[in-house]
């Protein structure tokens, strides 16, 4: 996919997390020639150039919604030339963006989850609570789907739900019942009266336990209802594992427990043998297909922080397939002992 190079150099308003880190965990599973790289949540492009320049052999298969991103990460990935395919989609979209550039296995993948710089600076998008701006969220326009049109057409319980799930917010009844008294007056429509609304709605004795800003669970919660963010990750996971080839290499970013702990889950039953306890010889089939390239989840150092304090809440999971998916074959005699590399 081709997009005119337009707007401001994405290399002065992005900033890679933990960029080293990725390069050094994905690099060993792109040396070879044909290697294919998918970067699933694209952005402006930072890591896919890291990764495009230390592993000269490798192509890329980038994926973003955000229109505005794929224009920017175009310029900067323009001297790449042919080694890279662009797709407009979101990531859970992942196995037909590979089927339609004819792409059967992939190498090595990355999942920067949350926001990219780009959607939280440009005030219009409305994803920050720190300037007023229309309560949009949307990561792609051509949703129908904003987050005006969950607070002023959510039912209360639906609304209740969305902040206890998605924002973790303990006074989502308080606020909800704001929120409904209030757009019975006036629809909402823009995120400086929002933001008003959840102030005087929290008790002072709790917002001022609160660090930051009392309405950042909100509008993290709006933000995912909006874009599906959890539902489209518990589903692109499996189709990620399931498209990784031999001695491929998979890392993902999150930014929330809500998304590392989806993360987890997956990886951990990857990692992970379907024997019985106590068996000693564990067959084949029942053996994991990958194994944990981090001891949990890695954070950024001190350093990095203080350098880009967007990174604090990053949490780096990664893993490398060890073995390919078979069938279950009855009175398999093959098999590895507990305890071994797995």
């Amino acid at each position: 996919m081709t997009h005119e190079a337009t707007g401001p150099d994405p290399s002065t308003i992005h900033v890679p997390v933990m960029a080293a880190r990725v390069v050094e965990l994905l690099s060993p599973a792109l040396d070879h020639p044909g290697a294919v790289y998918v970067d699933g949540t694209l952005g402006m492009a930072g890591h896919a150039e890291l990764m495009l320049t230390a592993n000269p052999q490798a192509r890329l298969v980038g994926i973003d919604r955000d229109h505005d991103a794929l224009d920017l990460a175009s310029r900067r990935l323009a001297p790449f030339g042919a080694r890279v395919h662009l797709a407009r989609a979101r990531f859970d979209e992942l196995g037909r963006v590979l089927d339609d550039a004819g792409i059967a296995t992939i190498d090595a993948a990355l999942f920067d989850l949350g926001l990219s710089s780009l959607q939280i600076d440009r005030a219009d998008r409305g994803f920050a609570y720190r300037v007023d701006a229309p309560l949009d969220m949307r990561m792609d326009t051509r949703s129908e789907l904003t987050a005006a049109r969950v607070l002023n057409e959510y039912s209360p319980g639906d609304l209740v739900r969305v902040l206890r799930d998605y924002g973790e917010e303990k006074q989502a009844t308080r606020i909800v019942r704001a929120i409904v008294a209030e757009r019975e007056r006036e629809p909402f429509t823009d995120s400086a009266r929002l933001v008003d609304l959840i102030l005087r709605a929290i008790p002072a004795a709790v917002r001022t336990k609160t660090k930051g800003n009392p309405a950042k669970r909100t509008f993290q919660a709006l933000r995912i209802e909006v874009n599906g963010e959890l539902e489209a990750l518990s589903t692109v996971l499996p189709v990620m594992l399931g498209r990784m080839g031999p001695a491929a290499r998979a890392a993902v970013l999150a930014y929330h427990s809500l998304e590392d702990r989806i993360v987890k889950q997956v990886f951990t039953a990857a990692t992970s043998d379907s024997a019985p306890a106590g068996l000693p010889v564990v067959p084949d089939e029942m053996a994991a297909r990958f194994a944990p390239l981090t001891r949990g989840a890695e954070k950024p150092d001190a350093a990095e922080i203080a350098e880009n304090p967007r990174s604090a809440s990053a949490r780096l999971r990664a893993i490398e397939r060890i073995r390919p998916d078979v069938a279950p074959s009855a009175g398999s005699r093959h098999g590895h002992r507990r305890g071994g590399r797995r």
